[in-house]
């Protein structure tokens, strides 16, 4: 038995990876609370959050550059920071994103099976830790067919929104109701939106010439999210307008409905479990090789870094986590599993910003 991962993955795998972790649930919920918060300046809000999660975004690719192993921020805190920087930037991710995938699987819950969300929550768990269990190309392949089914719903709904004659152009122009404090409330809640491309990083043990294809990667998947999330938001700011957007607990559902096709809600709804279900998968992944990075430096219990001799993977880390998040699922309500992990990301991204920083003057000006 090994704990050395294997570089399977390579440009495509990761931009894939980064885009399902991205293109999540997070399109089809986070719209209309940002729209409550920026009014008509929900376009403003997004465009701050697409340049805050840039900024984070070259940090982070610049450390993978330089330090090319699993474990994403921790690594970096441990190396540029110190292992006391380190350390904490682990546990944040592990707590805060352990959060979060309960979360996740609690969405697919509340999309796939209301009445049982719970349970549906357990059993995506289970599934996708099956899944991650085979081996990184399996997780890499399931992902390509989640990203290309929720991209094809997206397609939809927004040539449904948009055809000729159905665009109210009015409905984009400044109102009003427009504060900073609004449209800085809205960047926050549509930056996590983005914050999937850490997930790359976190694999760097698991792509092929890391050096050159993270960097690469990274600002490709961001690039292919913004601009989804600029078409999206544009269909539905349209179709509803700021008022209505701000008002609908299902804003592609509602939108798809008042353009006359109510008949298409039920494929909305699939695609938004779809896109939970690619960010869970994310999700687990990333949590589980920076659970085997704290415990190969002994933060974590060592026998959770071995490696499948077979597949290649961190299986006891994978089982692990996935463990953990089942239980969290079972029990924790979505309102306290988002609340929960809040801090604990921004205080992860917060260092990893500080790592880069770190950086000599050539490194911090190579992208």
């Amino acid at each position: 038995m090994t704990d050395a991962l294997q570089r399977r993955l390579g440009l495509t795998d990761a931009v894939v990876i980064g885009l399902g972790s991205m293109i999540g649930a997070g399109v089809f919920v986070a719209m209309a609370p940002a729209a409550a918060a920026a009014g008509s300046g929900l376009l403003i809000g997004l465009g701050i959050a697409a340049v805050v999660a840039y900024c984070n975004a070259a940090s982070s690719a610049r450390l993978a550059a330089r330090y090319p192993a699993s474990g994403g921020t921790y690594v970096y805190g441990r190396e540029r920071l110190g292992p006391f920087w380190g350390y904490t930037a682990g546990w944040s991710f592990v707590v805060g994103k352990t959060a979060s995938c309960a979360a996740m699987a609690l969405t697919v819950g509340h999309y796939a099976w209301p009445r049982y969300a719970h349970a549906v929550a357990v059993a995506a768990v289970v599934a996708l830790t099956a899944v991650n269990y085979r081996g990184i190309q399996k997780s890499a392949l399931l992902t390509r067919v989640i990203v290309a089914m929720v991209l094809a719903v997206l397609a939809g709904v927004v040539a449904v929104l948009l055809r000729p004659g159905s665009v109210d152009v009015s409905a984009l122009e400044l109102g009003g109701d427009l504060t900073v404090t609004g449209v800085l409330q809205a960047a926050g809640l549509l930056f996590f939106a983005f914050a999937g491309y850490a997930r790359i990083a976190t694999l760097g043990e698991e792509v092929r010439d890391p050096a050159r294809v993270i960097p690469r990667a990274i600002p490709v998947a961001l690039g292919i999210t913004l601009v989804v999330y600029v078409v999206v938001a544009v269909a539905l700011l349209s179709a509803l307008g700021g008022a209505g957007l701000a008002a609908s607990a299902a804003p592609l559902a509602d939108a798809v409905r008042a353009a006359g096709f109510p008949a298409a809600e039920p494929v909305v709804r699939f695609g938004a479990a779809v896109a939970a279900i690619g960010s869970l998968l994310s999700l687990i992944l990333g949590v589980s090789r920076t659970t085997l990075a704290m415990a190969r430096d002994g933060h974590l219990p060592r026998w959770l870094s071995a490696v499948h001799p077979r597949y290649g993977v961190p299986h006891h880390a994978e089982v692990a986590v996935g463990a953990v998040v089942a239980v969290l699922a079972a029990v924790v309500d979505l309102r306290g599993a988002i609340g929960f992990s809040s801090f604990a990301v921004l205080l992860y991204y917060a260092i990893a910003n500080a790592a880069a920083w770190t950086l000599e003057p050539p490194r911090r000006r190579h992208s």
